[in-house]
């Protein structure tokens, strides 16, 4: 395994680059602050470990990771999730469960990395596109819903969507009519901006703009809820209480809150590929995105944050979303978000007024960003199926939590690719004319039978799934055979890359009925792999002699056609 090259992103940097990441790194820097603020209090942390968590999340994926574009820090997906695992053992307001946190930063994240160790990247490959839209879809209205009491100016409450939805209506009574309008306000401001300028920082106006408003009229004494004091200090470096014992306490947290970082980073970095592809290539070659490097550099990102008094942090759709709408080039974006967080936390005082109804709608707006509805119309369109796994993705990830939708649709996902492997189409081939190539009877290409010789083609691996549905679609293809049964057949086995060993018993019982029948048999364009499958299930030479094997179709059938070849049938 190679070694990761720093900061790939900045290779061949350029200065019409500088811009637009400026842009992306103020619009980052204005949302990350008070959502890695929020996410403390879900973490059961003192606010400046957000601060801590964004500033080792970015710092290191800058320096290792591989797409220009997303965003790490502390997440609130997987807050509540060591929040409650390791409530048990410790109390929030404790020593020691700040202790427990660090020790689970470091653990997930060397869980996390890991999975790049082993080359275990892979798994990101079972996210497809139709599953990326259902999961950014869900994370849309999980932020929607989580938004709201913010938005309206209520307590909110509740520990599930369908409760937070339950105690908003319940509360909407008690909603602030300031506190609406600056939410409102501040989403259409945003919007504005982004529709018409990307290149105009439309967050951090209507953020400053919302913040002087509360401070000139004082609105926080008339139901506007503000952040208030925020602490500051250095970081504690080093971790505290490790032992055996509270190793075992964390590590099941910890191995849950890595699956989620793995399955939500890897997400997060396939579906903001195609604009990561567009700046990698005009940024010329070494810019290739790899979900496995990001997944290491998340995992280093975890143990950072743990030993700075940190917290887990993750890949987060949304702020990755800002980064892109904002027109971020490369990991610049975040380096200098960091770099200005770290400004900022001796200053934190400056963030006392800003409204969180505004912070509210700035992440509506990032919200109705990621839910690709354009896309999902395109799935519907496509295949009704996969439809349906972007909606069970959407609908889980909303009502149950990011790794149950994932963990369904890709489950679900995985036997309809099995069912489909499962009932290939045996194709029934023929000449084309004045060639030598064949294609399927039913295409565009003319293609014909030639004399009494039947070709067919099973572009899959046979194993135990298909193995009996292709006997009976070789029965069926020589009953349909025109003329009569065929004196001999030949399978194109080009893309039969693998035979298991009920795939060879099936191959052998369709030799028998051959026999049976008097019909020959040959392969064309086996490849070495298979030819090495038959002569360990006894097939070759025993069953198919060497002169069966072919390494075209069209050789094969002239040296049946021309009997160069033995095609009767061949006893055991």
């Amino acid at each position: 395994m190679s070694t990761p090259t720093l900061a790939p992103t900045l290779r061949g940097y350029r200065r019409k680059w500088l811009a637009p990441d400026l842009i992306a790194a103020a619009t980052l820097l204005v949302i990350a602050v008070p959502e890695q603020l929020a996410t403390s209090r879900l973490a059961g942390m003192p606010p400046i470990a957000g601060l801590y968590a964004f500033i080792a999340g970015s710092l290191v994926f800058a320096l290792l990771g591989s797409s220009p574009q997303v965003s790490v820090g502390a997440d609130s997906t997987i807050a509540p999730l060591f929040a409650a695992g390791l409530g048990v053992f410790a109390s929030t307001d404790s020593a020691h469960y700040g202790d427990l946190v660090g020790i689970l930063a470091v653990m997930s994240g060397v869980i996390v990395a890991a999975v790049w160790l082993l080359r275990l990247g892979w798994v990101a490959e079972f996210l497809s596109a139709p599953i990326i839209a259902g999961f950014l879809a869900g994370i849309g209205v999980v932020i929607v819903v989580h938004q709201l009491p913010d938005l309206l100016g209520v307590a909110g409450g509740g520990s599930s969507t369908l409760g937070r939805l339950k105690d908003v209506v319940d509360q909407l009574n008690g909603t602030c009519a300031w506190t609406v309008v600056i939410g409102l306000g501040v989403f259409a401001i945003v919007t504005g901006f982004a529709r018409f300028s990307r290149r105009v920082p439309g967050a951090l106006i209507a953020l400053v703009a919302a913040t002087a408003l509360v401070a000139i009229l004082g609105l926080q004494h008339h139901g506007v809820a503000i952040l208030g004091h925020v602490a500051n200090g250095a970081p504690s470096l080093g971790l505290r209480g490790l032992s055996l014992h509270t190793l075992g306490e964390v590590a099941p947290v910890a191995a849950i809150v890595a699956l989620v970082v793995v399955t939500q980073s890897a997400a997060t970095t396939r579906a903001f590929e195609p604009a990561v592809s567009t700046s990698a290539s005009a940024a010329g070659p070494g810019r290739e995105v790899s979900a496995g490097r990001d997944l290491m550099a998340v995992g280093a990102g975890n143990i950072l944050a743990g030993l700075v008094g940190a917290f887990p942090v993750n890949a987060s759709p949304p702020r990755t979303a800002a980064v892109a709408q904002a027109g971020g080039r490369t990991q610049l974006a975040g380096l200098v978000a960091a770099l200005v967080m770290i400004a900022l936390v001796p200053a934190a005082a400056v963030l006392h007024d800003v409204p969180v109804a505004a912070l509210a709608g700035v992440l509506l707006f990032i919200a109705t960003r990621i839910v690709r509805v354009g896309e999902l119309r395109a799935v519907a369109r496509f295949d009704r199926v996969e439809l349906a796994l972007a909606l069970v993705t959407l609908v889980t990830v909303a009502l149950l939590g990011v790794e149950q939708g994932i963990g369904v649709a890709v489950a679900l996902a995985i036997l309809d690719r099995t069912r489909l492997t499962a009932r290939p189409q045996l194709h029934v081939l023929g000449r084309i004319p004045g060639t030598t190539s064949w294609a399927p009877l039913s295409g565009p290409d003319r293609a014909a039978p030639v004399g009494d010789v039947l070709v067919v083609l099973f572009a899959t691996p046979l194993w135990y799934a298909n193995s009996a549905h292709f006997r009976a679609q070789l029965r069926d293809a020589i009953a349909a055979a025109p003329g009569g049964p065929p004196r001999a057949i030949v399978l194109d086995a080009l893309g039969m890359s693998d035979i298991d060993y009920t795939g060879a018993l099936a191959l052998r019982g369709a030799l028998d009925e051959l026999d049976a029948a008097g019909i020959g048999f040959a392969i064309a364009r086996a490849g070495a792999h298979v030819r090495a499958e038959l002569r360990r299930a006894g097939l070759s030479p025993q069953r198919i002699p060497e002169n069966r094997f072919f390494p075209a179709v069209d050789a094969a059938v002239s040296a049946l056609t021309r009997g160069t070849a033995s095609d009767g049938p061949v006893k055991a």
